[in-house]
Order: C-alpha cells, then structure tokens, then sequence
C-alpha cells in the first residue's frame, strides 16, 4: 500500500489507496454546498456538503479538519508557522478571542490538516492547523516529544497556519474527519 509495504496483500492486489480516495472526496466536498446527504456516522467523511459533520459552527464553512493515522494508529504530526497576518493581530478564527501574551512557538505542531491539493499519484498538499481551545488559545499537543491525547480533547477550534505539507496518502492506515469549520484562507 506504499511506503515500503507490498502493494499485493495476502494474495489481493491493491488498485486504489482508500486514504486517498477519501482525501480527494474532502477535496471535492469542499467545493461544493448544497447536497443533502444522510448518514448515520456523524463523522463520515463523506458526509456532503460542508457542515454535515457535527459543529456548533453556523454560517459560512468551506473546510473539513481531518487527521491522518499511521501504521500503528497514531496521529500524523507536521510543524507549523503561526500566519504573518495573525501575529500583526488579525486573528482567522471564529471565536474572536485574542492569543494569550507570551505564547511561543517551541512546540508549533499539528495534527489537524486541511486539504489544499490532490495531485499525481495519491500526493496531497495539506495546510497545516492551529489547534486552539475554546477561547482561541494555541493548544500545545506535544508532551515530552509525544502527541498527549489527552491534551487533543481540549483542541474545539482551528486556525490557519503559513505551512504546508506534501504527502504521500499511500503512507498512511486511517483518516478521521474531526469537524467542519470556516478557515481564513484569504491573504491580504
């Protein structure tokens, strides 16, 4: 299934990667508004169109926030630059709460993703996400080097970030849809 893993797999031949698959329908479903599907799994990634998924966001959506698993089940993490326009005091998040003074960045990762691009075979360019808390404050996930699920419970918001990552969607085990949010992809 890629990264060094037989793509034939106890005799069945693996034509299509699952992971990317759904990225291309997050990709997709971003761009569209207004289908009305139904499902049972409030959490499906498939679930159309943006704001399908639980959310106590009202109004304008145009992300679904995703997470990637790897192999033995743990969240995929990127390094993240704060945006240039939140740190002059723009803040592109819906809660409106300010960043707490004194926050640095020495533990800028991420494990929440936004699809940019999905492009050749099963590469993707994702932006990376700020986790944020309920009153917009910077959650640090990192816990002696390690992502601390527990501190993943307190992460309710998302904010846009200047990074991106390229991936090979072939690499990954799992995707898990979090929530459907509105991003600040606009640049001044």
């Amino acid at each position: 299934m890629g990264c060094g893993r037989e793509d034939n797999v106890k005799g069945i031949q693996c034509q299509d990667n699952c992971i990317c698959e759904v990225v291309r329908a997050i990709k997709r479903i971003q761009g569209i508004q207004d289908d009305n599907d139904c499902d049972d799994c409030v959490t499906d990634c498939f679930v159309a169109p943006l704001g399908g998924l639980v959310s106590p966001t009202r109004g304008r959506i145009n992300t679904r926030v995703f997470m990637l698993l790897t192999d033995d089940g743990d969240p995929f993490k990127a390094m993240f630059k704060r945006s240039k326009r939140r740190r002059k005091g723009n803040h592109g998040h819906q809660s409106g709460a300010k960043e707490s003074v004194g926050s640095d960045c020495n533990n800028c990762f991420s494990v929440f993703f936004r699809v940019q691009n999905v492009f050749d075979n099963c590469c993707a360019t994702l932006q990376v996400l700020e986790p944020l808390d309920d009153d917009g404050r910077r959650v640090d996930i990192l816990k002696h080097g390690k992502i601390d699920f527990d501190r993943l419970c307190d992460v309710e918001n998302f904010r846009e970030t200047d990074s991106c990552i390229t991936v090979d969607l072939k690499c990954f085990c799992g995707v898990q849809c979090v929530k459907d949010v509105f991003i600040d992809c606009d640049r001044d």
